[in-house]
């Protein structure tokens, strides 16, 4: 385990860019962690939809930059959650990637989905762009089943 010091020092050799998205993931992370103790999951993601000054994801410069800027700050998300003394659970962590993306007019997708697992059903969240998923290193979302309906609804409230 990384010493605390050193977790500062990789934090400070961040550009400018960088820590932002860091502080922000922290707080979004703590907050969300909160908002769906308090409120619930639907009552907190639209508390999200309505904090969004645009509502309607934006086209975000070239393909390529998306990709890019999709892929760092999915990066510094997962990094900042591993290193918060809170232990966040995939859903509190996919729906402040999928915050920060859409605050940033990139329309990724969070997904839900279920898997019977001998006489247990588990779930799983995640965020996909294109198909693509983000926030994940690994494929720990397949044979997960994602949910439609009224996930997919409460998107275009």
């Amino acid at each position: 385990m990384k010493t605390r010091i050193e977790i500062w020092r990789r934090f400070y050799r961040l550009n400018g860019w960088e820590r932002s998205i860091v502080l922000e993931a922290a707080g979004w992370l703590l907050a969300t962690w909160t908002g769906l103790r308090l409120l619930g999951f639907r009552r907190w993601k639209s508390l999200l939809l309505r904090l969004d000054p645009t509502q309607i994801p934006s086209t975000y410069g070239v393909r390529q930059e998306v990709t890019a800027s999709t892929c760092q700050i999915s990066r510094l998300e997962l990094a900042t959650a591993r290193y918060l003394p809170l232990r966040t659970n995939c859903l509190e962590q996919s729906l402040v990637l999928w915050w920060l993306l859409h605050r940033r007019g990139i329309a990724a997708e969070l997904r839900v989905g279920a898997r019977k697992d001998s006489n247990r059903l588990e779930a799983h969240a995640w965020v996909e762009l294109d198909g693509d998923v983000l926030n994940e290193p690994g494929e720990e979302h397949r044979g997960f089943v994602p949910f439609d309906g009224p996930l997919a609804s409460l998107e275009r409230q």
